[in-house]
Formats: C-alpha cells, structure tokens, sequence
C-alpha cells in the first residue's frame, strides 16, 4: 500500500485548514413563498379563519378593517424618499413604508379570502413604487431602505406564487428590489443594532424572491455577528461581544455604545436603555429572519440565535409587563413600548420547541391580536399565533 508521506500530509491539512469553504446558508433551492411566512403557515391561518377560530378570526378582522387593506388605497410612490433623523423630514418616508406594508396586507387577504381585487390591489402598490423609486437620501436611508426593503418581499413572494392571475409587472419590481434596495442593505450598518438587524432582514428577504444565494449566504454571515453583538448572554463573558468593524476594542466604547449600561446580565441588548421600542425592532428582525432561515431548511433556533432571542423577549417582556426596574438597569428607568414583536419568537420558542416563556407567554397573550407598528411589522397573530407549521 502507498504511504503518504508525514509532510504531505501536514501540507494537505494545513492547505485544507487555509481554504475551508465558507459556511453557506442558501438551500440549494427557495421554498416559495418563503419570506418571514410559508406555504403552511399560510394554510393554517387561512383554515382557522374561515372556521371562525380565535384568535385568528379576530386578527383577520382587524387586518382588513385596516387602512392598509383599503382597496381604494391610492399608492404615492416618489422617485427619491428622503428620510432624515426620525423620517425629518419626510418626503415619501411613510408613504414607501406604509404603501409596503399595505402590499404585505393585501397579499394576505388575499391568500385567506381568494379575493382577486386583493391581489390585484397588491400589484398596483407595487408596480407603482417599481416604476417611480429610484434611490433613498438623507441620513435614514439605510434604516428606511431596511424597513420599506422587509416588507416588500413578503408581498410579493405571496402574489407571485399563489395569484394565478399573473403579475406581469414581477420582473420589474425584481430589479428594483435588486438595483434600489438590496446594495444599500447589503452594505451594513455600525449605527445602534437595530438599523443592521432591519437591513439585514430586508437582504435575506429581497435575496429570497431574487433567488440570490450570495447575497442570502453573506447577509446570513452578518445576521450571525450582528444578533450575538445585540443580545448579551452571560456566557460570553465579562462583556458583550461586537462587531469588528465597530472597534470596540476597550470597556468604555462598549458601555458607551450600549447606552451607558454597565452591568451586563442575560437578555439585555445593546438598545435596552435607549427604549423598548428600538429593542423591539431589532427583535423583532432577529425573529424574522430566523423564521426565513427556518423556512428555507436552516433552522437557527436551536443555535446561540434562539436562545439570544428567548432571552431577549423574556427579559423586555418582563418589564413591559410592569416589573420594578432595578437601579443598576438604566439607572432605575426604563421607556416602555416593545410593539407587536413576540408572535414569531414565542410560536417558534415555546410551541414548536416547548421552551417555558412566561413572561413573553403573557404579554403576547395580553397584546393579542397583535397589529402592526406601522414599520415592518404587520399582523403576526393571523399568520404565526400558534402556528404548528
């Protein structure tokens, strides 16, 4: 038999050790529609609905006595959305988001009521802002990309695959999804975490419908660093851990950039002591993309990924709940408002995985039917509440 010899095969290892491939996340093939939402899930919510089931029914009726499934909602895209600090000013800020999260809904009622005029009403939102958009200004561009470029997939990742009416205008609105949005989000943000979060939700849902398994695969890589640099765990040692490009190399820039927090415990994320509301969304992006994750057969909540997220929503949840702050948390003060974050984290948690969540068992019980913050997040008790799929 043929010996190899000792240095051989020591090159060989180290060679090997030097070019290891890079960890891909892309399925080989998309599950379709597959964004944040699946085909079962979809069919779930849909049965329980027409049963007349809670609280799926409820969640229903508020999703249509919306403004956002308004059909005779008038889409006002811009061909530039500036978004400054707080969308000041605000020229097509909430239009764009809000026009996007009214595709969303009418791509949902859609697929529960078989309702043509929804589905054609999506399209005319989205054939609208993908003959007029061309770039975001001003300095919440990233953010308001982010935001708009989350829910617009959603939407039409449900018409595509599911109208059989067709959507003619489909491979426009794709290149504006690859040519407007998805460089922006692509790039990353150093801001508060919640900013990169919402981006990075917006490029795995965009690289879904694109079929982009670069894009997914190097948008997944970020969301792996980003979300363990934005919910800290006790073993990651005596402080958070941080994103390299942030260089956040000594204790002070750390408790700086966590909001001046300085003792650090098991579920505090980098925005806590700026507002629960900011932590929401970047929860809330953390769940979403976990769920795109899942759905396209890489399931991270078994991962630091899920229990960062667990952590997270029970240690806000708790709070928002009415719990005494403790001085050493943010100074003994806390600014509530989580919003409508903790369907898919809980129904993926502790339905799916059985884990005990009761603080965020009762605030998602408490805020149910949840709405829509009026961002990126829109009526996650009709399609996640519960959810066995």
């Amino acid at each position: 038999m043929r010996r190899t010899p000792l240095l051989a095969v020591v090159a060989s290892l180290l060679t090997g050790a030097l070019a290891a491939p890079a960890a891909h996340s892309a399925p080989s093939a998309f599950a379709h529609p597959g964004v944040t939402v699946s085909q079962a899930q979809l069919d779930f919510a849909r049965g329980k609905v027409l049963a007349g089931v809670q609280p799926w029914k409820g969640a229903f009726d508020q999703m249509t006595a919306s403004k956002y499934a308004d059909l005779n909602r008038t889409p006002k895209p811009r061909a530039t959305v500036e978004c400054g600090s707080y969308s000041n000013p605000d020229y097509g800020c909430t239009d764009e988001r809000q026009d996007a999260i009214a595709a969303y809904t009418d791509a949902l009622a859609w697929y529960i009521t078989r309702d043509a005029r929804y589905a054609q009403k999506a399209i005319q939102i989205m054939d609208a802002w993908s003959a007029t958009i061309t770039s975001h200004t001003n300095s919440n561009a990233p953010l308001q990309t982010g935001w708009a470029g989350s829910s617009w997939p959603k939407a039409a990742e449900i018409i595509k695959y599911t109208y059989p009416g067709g959507w003619a205008g489909q491979n426009r609105f794709a290149a504006m999804l690859r040519d407007v949005y998805l460089p922006v989000v692509m790039k990353g943000s150093n801001s508060n975490g919640n900013w990169e979060l919402s981006m990075t939700e917006a490029a795995v849902g965009i690289s879904v419908f694109l079929e982009d398994k670069a894009s997914y695969d190097t948008a997944m890589a970020r969301f792996r660093t980003r979300a363990a640099a934005y919910v800290y765990l006790a073993s990651d040692g005596d402080l958070p851990k941080t994103v390299p490009s942030q260089n956040l190399n000594t204790r002070d820039k750390i408790v700086s950039y966590w909001q001046g927090q300085s003792t650090f415990v098991t579920g505090l994320t980098q925005e806590t002591c700026r507002d629960l509301t900011h932590t929401g969304y970047g929860i809330s992006a953390i769940s979403h993309i976990a769920e795109t994750s899942r759905i396209q057969g890489q399931d991270l909540y078994g991962t630091d990924v899920g229990e960062r997220l667990r952590q997270a929503l029970g240690f806000q949840a708790k709070y928002q709940l009415g719990a005494a702050v403790p001085d050493w948390l943010c100074g003994g003060s806390l600014k509530l408002g989580l919003g409508p974050v903790t369907e898919v984290g809980y129904n993926a948690l502790h339905n799916r995985r059985g884990v005990a969540m009761t603080n965020t068992e009762a605030l998602t019980l408490a805020n149910r039917p949840a709405g829509t913050d009026n961002l990126f997040v829109a009526w996650e008790t009709l399609t996640h509440g519960d959810n066995p799929n």
